[in-house]
């Protein structure tokens, strides 16, 4: 039984991990094309991406030639956590 509840746990947290991975994405994308900042989805993008930009900004320094690498290194983060529960749990 307890099996079975870490394994459902897993799961939920692997697809939400994946989520993300996907709202970073887009967030990322959308960012080179100058949004209406005014929009829901753009304002939806910016509150559940920036808290996090802040933290990875906050400790590394990501600007590189004005280029913003921290969406590139929360993917990277996001996927060893995807690999490494999914091995850990065994539904990956």
């Amino acid at each position: 039984m307890i099996d079975s509840l870490l394994l459902a746990f897993g799961s939920i947290l692997i697809t939400i991990i994946s989520l993300y991975k996907w709202v970073i994405i887009i967030g990322a994308l959308i960012s080179w094309v100058q949004p209406d900042p005014y929009n829901p989805i753009v304002q939806m993008l910016y509150r559940l991406t920036e808290p996090v930009y802040a933290i990875v900004r906050r400790y590394i320094p990501t600007v590189i030639g004005g280029i913003d690498l921290s969406p590139l290194i929360i993917i990277f983060t996001l996927q060893f956590l995807e690999i490494f529960l999914g091995s850990l749990f065994r539904v990956y």
